[in-house]
């Protein structure tokens, strides 16, 4: 996700207070994203409609819907903050994904809490999920290296899981525990990416954008994860 404002004042030609604003701002948002999401999954796993609707779609072509929707949310939610100067608007796309990715948890989420007897595991990926999070960002501020040259290649691995994530969903194969950790290693990659960008191409008051694409990489990381956690029981 790249930012399109014309006339802006770079992060990184601005001086370390206004950085350092801007990255408290950034994980700020970050973290709402992560407590509204926890709400929205919360409210949604209480309406047992909401969940079998959710557990009904998991098959074949309609899982393939879902994830469908679920990209063209996302497309409008990532073109919205990047497009408009108007902070409300952007609060309202942030506000849109996070519940997106809300209604496509709910199958994995309850799996996770029904079938291994509370949410324990569940909060065990996500502490898991966090720490890489953090290590991984590290590396960005601790190297001061520029990661965009990783955009080929997030480009293409992309375009490769969700052709094979089409395929298993068609013909009915189970993608198994090695593209969990495939697509760990590429949630890695969009990490170091995003946070590349945040430092290199955002403007300074662009922490909505930069907060929506940390917030993605996240939860994709934090999706396969949990599906590595739960390929033990």
């Amino acid at each position: 996700m790249e930012n399109t404002f014309e006339n802006k004042t770079l992060l990184i030609e601005a001086t370390d207070q206004v950085r350092v604003e801007f990255y408290k701002k950034t994980y700020t948002h970050v973290a709402g994203g992560i407590l509204l999401f926890v709400l929205f999954e919360y409210l949604l796993l209480q309406s047992s409609m909401v969940v079998e609707f959710m557990l009904s779609m998991t098959q074949g072509w309609r899982w393939l819907v879902m994830l469908g929707g679920f990209m063209l949310i996302t497309n409008y939610a990532e073109s919205t903050v990047l497009k408009t100067a108007d902070r409300n608007i952007q609060y309202m796309a942030y506000a849109l994904y996070v519940f997106a990715q809300a209604i496509i948890f709910v199958p994995l989420l309850y799996i996770a809490i029904m079938y291994t007897g509370g949410p324990e595991l569940i909060q065990q990926a996500a502490i898991v999920t966090l720490g890489l999070f953090v290590g991984i960002s590290a590396i960005v501020f601790i190297t001061k290296k520029d990661f965009s040259f990783l955009k080929a290649g997030l480009t293409v691995g992309f375009f490769i899981a969700i052709g094979l994530i089409i395929a298993g969903a068609l013909f009915g194969f189970d993608l198994g525990l090695w593209f969990s950790v495939a697509m760990c290693l590429l949630a890695g990659g969009s990490i170091l990416y995003q946070t590349s960008n945040m430092i290199n191409k955002y403007g300074t008051e662009d922490y909505v954008p930069a907060s929506l694409g940390l917030f993605a990489s996240l939860m994709l990381l934090f999706w396969y994860v949990l599906q590595i956690f739960m390929s033990r029981d």
